[in-house]
Order: C-alpha cells, then sequence, then structure tokens
C-alpha cells in the first residue's frame, strides 16, 4: 500500500486517535472529564453538582470502581472525583494524578456537596452533561458520542461553545492549535486493506503507539496477576493450565480485573474501552512469544488485532447491549492467524467464525464479570482460527453469516446496534431495580 494513499494515511490517523492511554473505565472516566471540565469553566470549587446521563453511562458506571476515590463506585464518586482533583485537560487521564490528600478528602466533599444524578432521554447511547454550581453562578458541560467529545460549554446560561454532535469531532489536546480535530473515515476500515496496510506499512508511522500498548497493557496484566482484584478471573484460569491459550486468556482477564476493580495503572484503549484494548493486544503479546515472532512481526499483527476490532465495532457504536470483547477477541483471533502466517483469506474466515459463535454476549455494565467475558472471547477467537486451520468453517446461511466477511460484519454490526436496542433497555430497567 502506498504510503501517500487515503487509506493509509487514514489507517495511521484512526490508529493515533483510538490507541490512546486512559486509567480507569472510560465511561466514569469520561464523567470525572465531563465534571472537572464544568469546574474548570465554573472556575471555582461547586457546592452542588447536576449529573444526567443516558441509560448506556449509567450502565457502566453503576457497579465499577472509580479510581483515586478510596474503592468508590458509582457516578456520584465519579463525578466528585472529576470536580474535586480532576485535570481537564489530560482527557482520559484526568484523575490519575490526584494527590492523596486530595483523594482522602472526598469523602468530607461528599458529605457536604448536594450531587443529584438523573437520567437523561437522548438519541445517542453516550451522553452525559454535568451542571456545578458555586452560590448563584453556574457552568454546564455535555458530552456526546464520544468520551471526550465536548458538544456544549455554557457559564450563567450562556452558551461558550456549541456544536453537533454528529460531527464526531475531539477537543483539543494540548500541543494542538486547532480548538477541533476531524475525525477520519472509518469507512475506509475492511478486512482486505486491512490486511495489505499490516503487511507493507513503514512501521515507524504507528511504532509509538503500538509500543504504548504493549508496555502499558502488559504491566496491568502482570499488576492484575500479582495483587486480588475482583474475582480474579487471571489467576483461576492458570490454575487450570499453563499452556498458550490459557495464558492468552489469563493475560487479558487479569489486566480487566484490575482495571474494574480500582487499578490506578493507565491502559491503552481501543474503540473508546480499555477493556477492549486489553482483548485485542495481551491474547497476540503472548502468541508472539510462544512462537518466538520478531518485535516488528508483533507489532504488525497487533495492526491486524486492533483495526480489526475497530472495524467490527464501527457498525455497532462506543457503547449497547452488544459486549464489545466479542469485536475484541475476534480481532484477537485475527492477529494470532497472522502470526501462524494466515493471509487475509485466514484472517477473513477466523472474524467470521468467531462472530458467529459469541455474538450475542450481551453487555450489563463495567464490572468484575467483564473479565471472564473476554477471557470467553479471547477463546472463541483463537478457536475461530483453529476451526479454519483444521478445513471447518461456517458458510452463508448459517445464522447471521452471509458471503463474504464484510457482509458478515455487517450482519452483526446490525445485531449489536438495532437489533440488540430493546435488549440494551431491558438491561438498564433491571439494574436499576425497575
Amino acid at each position: 500500500m502506498e504510503r501517500s494513499s487515503v487509506v493509509y494515511q487514514t489507517y495511521v490517523k484512526i490508529l493515533e486517535r483510538e490507541l490512546i492511554c486512559a486509567m480507569g473505565c472510560t465511561e466514569p472516566i469520561a464523567l470525572a472529564y465531563c465534571a472537572a471540565k464544568a469546574r474548570s469553566v465554573l472556575g471555582k470549587m461547586p457546592d452542588r453538582i447536576i449529573v444526567e446521563a443516558s441509560g448506556n453511562i449509567i450502565k457502566n458506571v453503576r457497579s465499577v470502581i472509580v479510581p483515586n476515590t478510596q474503592g468508590r463506585r458509582g457516578m456520584a464518586a465519579a463525578a466528585a472525583i472529576g470536580v474535586l482533583g480532576g485535570e481537564e485537560k489530560a482527557l482520559l487521564e484526568v484523575i490519575s494524578h490526584v494527590p492523596e490528600q486530595v483523594s482522602a478528602s472526598l469523602g468530607a466533599y461528599m458529605e457536604k456537596t448536594e450531587i443529584e444524578i438523573h437520567p437523561l432521554a437522548s438519541e445517542s447511547l453516550l451522553d452525559m452533561i454535568v451542571t456545578v454550581y458555586a452560590g448563584e453562578e453556574s457552568a454546564r458541560v455535555r458530552i456526546a458520542d464520544e468520551h471526550t467529545n465536548i458538544v456544549r460549554i455554557e457559564k450563567n446560561e450562556e452558551v461558550l461553545f456549541e456544536k453537533d454532535p454528529a460531527e464526531n469531532q475531539l477537543p483539543e489536546t494540548e500541543g494542538t492549535k486547532e480548538d477541533v480535530c476531524e475525525g477520519p473515515d472509518y469507512d475506509l476500515l475492511n478486512v482486505k486493506d486491512i490486511y495489505e496496510f499490516a503487511v507493507t506499512c513503514d512501521l515507524e508511522d504507528v511504532r509509538p503507539v503500538l509500543e504504548r500498548q504493549i508496555e502499558m497493557n502488559t504491566a496491568i496484566a502482570q499488576e492484575g496477576m500479582r495483587h486480588d482484584y475482583g474475582a480474579n478471573i487471571g489467576k483461576v484460569l492458570l490454575r487450570r493450565g499453563n499452556d498458550v491459550r490459557t495464558r492468552a486468556k489469563a493475560s487479558a482477564a487479569a489486566g480487566s480485573d484490575a482495571r474494574m476493580n480500582g487499578c490506578e495503572m493507565p491502559v491503552v484503549i481501543c474503540s473508546g474501552s480499555g477493556n477492549q484494548g486489553l482483548t485485542t493486544s495481551l491474547p497476540v503479546i503472548e502468541y508472539a512469544k510462544e512462537l518466538h515472532a520478531g518485535h516488528d512481526q508483533l507489532l504488525r499483527a497487533l495492526l491486524i488485532s486492533n483495526l480489526i476490532t475497530l472495524h467490527a465495532k464501527n457498525g455497532i457504536g462506543r457503547l449497547s447491549a452488544y459486549c464489545g470483547a466479542v469485536s475484541a477477541g475476534a480481532g484477537a483471533g485475527a492477529g494470532i492467524a497472522f502470526l501462524y502466517g494466515g493471509d487475509e483469506k485466514v484472517i477473513s474466515h477466523t472474524i467470521v467464525n468467531a462472530l458467529a459463535i459469541s455474538s450475542g454476549i450481551v453487555c450489563d455494565g463495567a464490572k468484575a464479570s467483564c473479565a471472564a467475558k473476554i477471557a470467553t472471547a479471547v477463546d472463541t477467537g483463537i478457536f475461530g482460527y483453529e476451526m479454519y486451520k483444521s478445513g471447518q468453517e461456517f458458510y452463508g446461511g448459517d445464522g447471521l453469516v452471509v458471503k463474504g466477511v464484510e457482509n458478515s460484519i455487517a450482519n452483526f454490526s446490525r445485531l449489536g446496534r438495532v437489533g440488540m436496542r430493546e435488549t440494551d433497555k431491558e438491561i438498564i430497567l433491571m439494574m436499576s431495580g425497575r
């Protein structure tokens, strides 16, 4: 693939945009970021906070431990720590550097501060508004569609900034000159071009983001194995055996064990999710060790796994009732197939086989059991490759599988985006006790 081509440059931009650092589950962190931005606009410490959030945000914040909150869970803790100790310029690392004394004062701040949580009726599954008050003054910030996509800022009911959420633009990051940056065209993602890009690209164009992914995601997986987090799925798996397949599942699960249960270490996310970032990378890293693959070969395999995950998730959206680990598990399976010498055809069949088996696993919020779902998705991705290697595959007409990998991906995307919409509503109702 020509380095100057639109597809090549788009893929590089997608990777730079997606493979970013986040500390903590991305939904509570997005809420903390929104709250920190609102406090910054207000210019003083709020004495009242109102959080309005879509059902999927409430679902994904409800049960997960928020880092630097001394083990607290939920919406109020995420908003309060963002207000009290967040650095809004750090985006999804907004609460990475909360001083210990600030963290220790969180309980007292929450006791004296009125914090209200309300459901937000919205067409966007990822939508939140944080309004903060100090006496008669107020500030309001809205994020929609993407975790750091600020679409409206108000101060004392005066609109300071506004844009259409559908623009899918991201706010400025440190070092940029523009207020917003246009997102790349994700519709250019397809298996054929992803494979060609991975095989031919100049690795220097993507090395920084991939090396960071290897370093950070490996570190949190090791942390999850060393200490007691959640249900310790990674450790449970390793008690069953130490073959590469088990290690691949355990590594990804252990990273999620730590991340879902308050570990204060960053991960490199994929498709807006730390769990998907762990799922798409750690099994590939484990197999590369087993196969004694060269480091550059590992990087190319990670290009396959990350871009396939992003392609499979693009038609579903950031949040839904469809567990994103399924897409990431298929991506990991594709990356592992590449390490074994698999070409575009092998990778395509691996993806279809994996999606045909595990699609339909529901997302019932971020929590300890995500680690077990990740292990299942990784196992399915590996099995999808092993099926094809053994001369077996699912054919068009087998359920949602249709002829052609792109057509099958489109079908499973529709399942997650449209077909499971009512399922999503029921999950949210059940989780809210209604």
